[in-house]
């Protein structure tokens, strides 16, 4: 009875729970989805040496820091986008 009730509640929450991304920041978006990945890939590896779940809690931190490591890059290139922009438009005059 009780895995009948665990295989209908997971796909009931993780669809729910997709819903609470709709408001979400782009900084939120992209750390949230190193996080996941991170936490799927530490699963996979710490599988194979048997704790699969420290691997997805070591995975899901570092995925969490490369989406904001990778966030942080994005908001330089565009930084530097609207600011050549900027010189741009000054130079024409």
């Amino acid at each position: 009875m009780t895995l009948r009730v665990t295989r209908l509640a997971l796909p009931l929450v993780a669809a729910l729970s997709l819903g609470a991304c709709e408001n979400a920041t782009r900084t939120e978006r992209n750390v949230g989805t190193g996080a996941l990945g991170g936490a799927a890939l530490g699963a996979l590896i710490g599988s194979f040496s048997g704790d699969a779940g420290w691997g997805a809690l070591g995975g899901a931190a570092l995925g969490a820091g490369a989406g904001y490591l990778y966030e942080q890059s994005e908001r330089s290139q565009d930084r530097a986008y609207w600011q050549g922009r900027q010189d741009a438009r000054q130079y024409r005059r």
